[in-house]
């Protein structure tokens, strides 16, 4: 899977704050990294209509086993509602005992810093 593009499901207000996440995910398997390709849509369509999402991109390396994420919203109450429901919640549930390794990170940023930098989320996640 390449990296799916910058996808803004609400726009932001201008010179706003926006809330970042960041997190990279590495699976124990080959059958994790599966598991979590195939999952991937469900949770992309969530993420593209969710409420307070303001721009979210993911790169995958499945052959490497390494998934990274990165979003802005528009709160972190709206991402700890994203993450609670929907898809997102019973997908995350059923992938923890797969992963190897997960870090996270977050971070503010302003609307006009939008789409986010993946080197800017790379640092971070380090």
């Amino acid at each position: 899977m390449p990296t799916l593009p910058w996808t803004v499901p609400n726009t932001p207000p201008t010179g706003t704050e926006v809330h970042v996440f960041a997190s990279r995910f590495e699976t124990r398997s080959r059958w994790g990294a599966l598991k979590f390709f195939l999952r991937t849509p469900g949770v992309w369509r969530q993420v593209s209509r969710a409420p307070g999402a303001y721009g979210a991109t993911l790169k995958a390396q499945p052959l490497k086993r390494t998934f990274w994420t990165l979003s802005a919203w528009e709160s972190p109450q709206a991402l700890k509602t994203f993450a609670r429901s929907g898809t997102h919640a019973p997908t995350s549930r059923g992938l923890a005992p797969l992963m190897r390794d997960a870090k996270f990170a977050t971070w503010t940023a302003r609307s006009d810093e939008l789409p986010l930098d993946w080197a800017e989320a790379a640092r971070r996640l380090s």
